[in-house]
């Protein structure tokens, strides 16, 4: 049972991992942080998600390319599709969240600040997995590198 523990800890406690909670929390403090003050001053929850998302996308894109993927080749070639990559999957993502906060909030009835954060953690989870696999992929070195 300790070997499968450490099996685990070591594949997936990394500082790839460790960074993306890090700045995944930001992001979603970032989110919230635009979020919330929309909701308080009367914003439909629907468009406030949106526009607390294109901002948290925004500082996310940056700090996942640069920190957590160390993907820090700026040029146009290999910024703009990861850029474009990057909004995509967020997209997916974000209509995945309209989708479960539209269900839980006018279907449902439940509580959308609450709602928020629940939904949070599938959307957390979906974006590394996107990000991982098919936006900031690491080049495997040749002998010719």
């Amino acid at each position: 049972m300790h070997e499968k523990l450490r099996q685990i800890k070591e594949r997936y406690v990394n500082r790839e991992t460790v960074t993306y909670v890090i700045f995944g929390v930001l992001t979603t403090a970032v989110n919230y942080a635009v979020y919330y003050p929309l909701r308080a001053l009367g914003v439909n929850y629907l468009i406030s998600n949106v526009i607390a998302w294109i901002v948290a996308v925004t500082f996310a894109f940056f700090t996942n390319k640069h920190f957590v993927f160390e993907s820090k080749d700026y040029s146009l070639s290999v910024l703009l599709p990861e850029l474009g990559k990057f909004v995509a999957g967020r997209l997916i993502t974000l209509g995945l969240e309209e989708l479960l906060m539209y269900v839980s909030v006018d279907l449902l009835h439940f509580n959308d600040r609450i709602m928020k954060l629940i939904v949070s953690v599938l959307i957390i989870i979906l974006n590394y997995v996107f990000s991982k696999l098919f936006i900031f992929t690491k080049k495997e070195k040749t002998d010719e590198d």
